[in-house]
């Protein structure tokens, strides 16, 4: 007994030394990975490079809204972004003016927000986290909690935040940063950087891509959308941007710029011009949000359709209800279900 005992051991001591069973051992127990937007958040971005180094300047222009937070902590994000599309000699002009705003707490990518989308045809949503849970209404809609949210205040707290990327990719990638010195914002020191019309970004080599899908039968509105993203040519641009020297996060813009379709191009040229007025401020103040006092439960499916059918008569089916199943007469009970009350 001795003898194997011993010889256990030694089998034992020397699998241990398998360098792939401890490489494996090291994988299996180590330390969960942290999110891809904390070791974002890491990242050095000198602000001074942003004039001379287009990777820099993308990254900080398109910084995520979860990446801001942790570099930043709790903080009131605002802007305000115009558009007015006009006809070739400038008549008729359409205007819209949107308003997103959005508050974070502490916590980092997890933490709470609360974000509001508004715009000036009296349309918008709002969405907030608190603790965990999370709730969304339309603009003049009640909240209603989202038990099953699947991503969605996530996608919305970078939509809303999204503005200067937004413009930036409007525009084709051609925002231009000039250094202009140093300044104070929110009693930080910051860098500042005029903005112009940068030069059309060369392309590498050309890929051979599909076909633009075309739909069937569109509709005049959806031709002039295409058309308008298919033949865009950016034309004026100007503003500027101010850059956190210790975070790297843009603290605030202000861009004006003109984007042009050309006569030639399409049957009907036409001009946006879009202006962006976006600030950070309140940076390190934990807002205490809170969860809305009145909200509706998470729903299966929208109540207002079942009220329709029931409004016209239309008999409600369970799953697995043939239509002949007497059940389902309009005014008659329910059937019991087999397995209820085991």
């Amino acid at each position: 007994m001795t003898k194997s005992a011993a010889l256990a051991l030694v089998l034992a001591a020397a699998g241990c030394s398998d360098p792939v069973d401890k490489a494996a051992k090291a994988r299996i127990f180590s330390p969960e990975d942290p999110p891809k937007v904390v070791a974002s958040a890491k990242e050095k971005l000198p602000p001074e490079d942003v004039a001379d180094n287009p990777q820099v300047s993308r990254r900080i222009l398109g910084m995520d809204a979860a990446e801001v937070t942790e570099r930043l902590g709790p903080h009131f994000f605002q802007s305000t972004l115009s558009y007015e599309w006009a006809g070739p000699s400038g008549n008729n002009p359409v205007k819209l003016t949107e308003t997103r705003s959005f508050r974070a707490g502490p916590g980092g990518v997890n933490g709470d927000f609360h974000g509001i989308l508004e715009n000036s045809r009296d349309q918008g949503l709002e969405v907030m986290r608190v603790k965990g849970q999370v709730f969304a209404r339309n603009r003049y809609g009640p909240y209603r909690q989202r038990l099953r949210d699947r991503g969605m205040a996530e996608r919305t707290r970078t939509e809303l935040t999204g503005a200067i990327r937004d413009f930036d990719s409007l525009f084709q990638g051609r925002i231009k940063l000039t250094p202009a010195g140093t300044v104070t914002h929110e009693g930080r020191t910051a860098w500042k950087y005029n903005v112009s019309l940068g030069a059309p970004q060369e392309g590498g080599t050309p890929r051979k891509m599909p076909a633009a899908f075309s739909p069937k039968n569109a509709d005049e509105t959806t031709k002039r959308r295409a058309n308008f993203f298919a033949h865009r040519l950016p034309r004026s641009l100007e503003g500027e941007v101010l850059v956190d020297a210790a975070t790297s996060v843009v603290l605030k813009a202000r861009l004006d710029g003109r984007i042009g379709v050309p006569q030639e191009k399409t049957p009907e040229a036409a001009e946006l011009r879009m202006t962006l007025e976006s600030s950070l401020t309140e940076i390190g103040k934990d807002p205490q949000l809170q969860p809305p006092q009145d909200f509706l439960p998470d729903a299966d499916k929208p109540q207002g359709i079942a009220d329709a059918l029931d409004h016209f008569g239309i008999p409600r089916t369970k799953p697995g209800d043939s239509p002949a199943t007497p059940g389902a007469t309009p005014g008659a009970p329910d059937p019991e279900d087999e397995g209820e009350g085991n």
